[in-house]
């Protein structure tokens, strides 16, 4: 087998050139076979890698890990479950269910976006890049101890395809067809103009069992545990409360080089609280045993517990080398009201970040900009050439201050009511002709001014309750509403809602994602990630711009060229970011001596530690 790198790139474009003038049998013979892919052909393994450099192949195999989890997908709840199907647009998925399903390959997070065979030993690219053959392994079986054949795959993606998630469906747009070649190989076709990552979604989505669904609704809530064929399997749960997943023992993938040191903890546990506060005092009690904090008080003033005192339980900093995307409150632009830019930027100015760091955040956040925060992709200063040739065609189009300096939103004083910041809102809610009349803001048809903040959980309330002090200073009548889990995500799906928070991140390489939360198609498909409604021909452009880009110098100027457009649309009002994770774990644990780059690392690369344990046991 041979490794794809920057060279075989070239070669092989040159191939695809040539090919194009022959016929299509001879373009399909020029296929590369290949260990792995990444969206620019680099991968730093060699075909004959034995295991990740940042694992510990001889890590035991035992004990529990359980946390409440802090990043979700599709139709996860933070906060509750009601169904086993969490690739479906309905219901609240529960979380980890991707633990019970093999892909066809996975991720090596200490490289941007380089995956590696799983369930496919290896992968034939054709000269063109439009398919994609894989190679199935033939240990690869599903827990009941039934074969996973290439028929399994095409049945995944297809069902996926037609009736998953809608950002399933949109990233899979680009899909043409799967076919099952024979039962160890299949081929994905992909459109011409498909982003570059779109092959490697698709590799990395869950594989189902085709016999299982045969007497199933794919497509239907249901708390029957699903066959699998991961590491794990589902085992007890209660929904809305708790679900366990058991360790596979033998699993037919736990020595393969990408899996080799790797999920280690015979039982991994997640939990579901309603409410921070009492999430934090169920970690005290030991109710479970890693947390990921995200409330600056509670790291600030809370972590002096008597388990804590005595060294029962650890606390770090771990660095987020990752960008840290975006977080804030997001605009409905559906709502005429949000319609004009200027309304938008007075909210913006409404909200006074240095009073609520210093106060509620115990100064430990910096103000977020770009929704490509702390990575090269986030836009500073005036336009480069390569950005202008990409801007200039929507001139006239977008606001002007895209060509200029990048939109930074106010530093106030930090008195918690800076008066010139909202003096410049209120002259843009005039401008926008919103004007005060009985002591409110209205439009000329009387129209009054009002927003309304949903979120599903308190901890955000002293957040708000400035900004929203403020906002009614300026003649706006603001209000926050608290709802239950389940109706916050049907309200957001159903695009029922102002203003929501929203926190989303990319990897150093974006693609095809981008269309999910940016594109003007997301924005009309319900359950989408594009909550502001940002419907614009400039952001399209752009984000096409980005899918298309051979090198990743072209990639980032026109990242930063959507950043430029998305930042001067005021689609939001800017929360905050720090570059670590605050973490605290009872001492049960190890772990390798240093982290993978783009990832924790935590539960994926640990292991539960019985000396520790034993210690820490009586110790308590």
């Amino acid at each position: 087998m041979m490794k794809l790198g920057r060279r075989d790139l070239l070669i092989a474009s040159a191939a695809t050139l040539a090919a194009s003038t022959l016929p299509g049998r001879l373009a399909a013979q020029e296929a590369t076979e290949t260990h792995g892919l990444s969206i620019f052909g680099d991968l730093k393994y060699p075909a004959d890698f034995k295991q990740l450099d940042f694992v510990n192949p001889q890590a035991p195999k035992g004990g529990i890990f359980s946390e409440i989890k802090t990043t979700i997908a599709y139709n996860q709840n933070f906060l509750t479950f009601n169904t086993l199907n969490a690739y479906i647009l309905n219901g609240d998925g529960a979380q980890g269910m991707e633990l019970t399903f093999a892909t066809l390959m996975a991720r090596a997070t200490d490289e941007p976006d380089a995956i590696y065979g799983l369930a496919a030993r290896a992968v034939r690219v054709s000269a063109d890049k439009l398919a994609y053959t894989f190679l199935l392994r033939p240990e690869a079986k599903f827990h009941d101890g039934t074969q996973l054949t290439a028929h399994d795959v095409v049945f995944s993606l297809t069902t996926l395809k037609e009736k998953g998630h809608p950002n399933i469906q949109q990233m899979l747009r680009d899909l043409v067809e799967a076919k099952a070649d024979d039962d160890a190989s299949v081929t994905l076709r992909f459109a011409e103009k498909r982003a570059r990552d779109v092959p490697l979604y698709a590799a990395t989505l869950p594989i189902f069992s085709r016999a299982y669904y045969a007497t199933k609704t794919f497509d239907s809530t249901s708390l029957d545990i699903p066959l699998g064929s991961g590491a794990y399997r589902v085992g007890r749960f209660e929904a809305g409360r708790y679900n366990e997943f058991e360790r596979v023992k033998n699993w037919w993938g736990a020595d393969l080089p990408i899996m080799r040191g790797q999920l280690n903890f015979d039982v991994v546990r997640y939990e579901y609280y309603r409410d921070r506060e009492v999430a934090f005092e169920g970690f005290t009690g030991k109710s479970y045993l890693f947390r990921e904090e995200f409330t600056s008080r509670i790291w600030a003033t809370r972590y002096e517990f008597p388990a804590m005192k005595d060294g029962r339980v650890k606390r770090e900093v771990l660095v987020d080398e990752t960008p840290s995307g975006a977080q804030g409150w997001f605009i409905n632009t559906r709502r005429e009201r949000f319609q004009d830019r200027r309304v938008r930027e007075a909210l913006i100015n409404a909200f006074d970040f240095e009073w609520t760091n210093k106060n509620l955040m115990y100064g430990s956040y910096n103000r977020t900009h770009s929704v490509f925060q702390n990575s090269d992709m986030m836009a500073t200063g005036k336009p480069s050439a390569e950005e202008m040739a990409l801007l200039e065609p929507f001139r006239g189009k977008v606001p002007d201050d895209v060509f200029g300096e990048p939109y930074l939103p106010p530093v106030s004083d930090g008195s918690g009511a800076d008066r010139v910041s909202l003096r410049k809102a209120t002259q843009l809610l005039n401008d926008a002709g919103w004007t005060i009349r009985d002591g409110k803001r209205r439009n000329a048809k009387g129209e009054q001014l009002t927003l309304e903040f949903l979120i599903d959980e308190p901890t955000f309330q002293p957040h708000h309750m400035p900004f929203i002090k403020n906002l009614g200073t300026i003649g706006i009548d603001a209000t926050l509403r608290v709802v239950d889990a389940v109706q916050f995500r049907r309200r957001l799906d159903d695009f029922d809602f102002d203003a929501t928070v929203q926190r989303f991140s990319f990897s150093t390489t974006p693609g095809d994602s981008l269309r999910t939360y940016f594109s003007s198609q997301a924005a009309a498909i319900k359950g989408s990630r594009n909550l502001a409604g940002m419907a614009d021909p400039a952001i399209d452009m752009l984000i096409e711009k980005i899918i298309a880009a051979d090198t990743r110098p072209e990639l980032v100027f026109a990242a930063r060229a959507l950043d430029r457009v998305i930042r001067a649309n005021r689609y939001w009002v800017p929360h905050w970011n720090k570059a670590s994770h605050w973490i605290a774990y009872w001492d049960l644990y190890s772990r390798p001596a240093a982290k993978p780059k783009y990832a924790r690392g935590v539960m994926e690369t640990w292991w539960y530690d019985r000396d520790k344990a034993a210690k820490t046991d009586r110790a308590g």
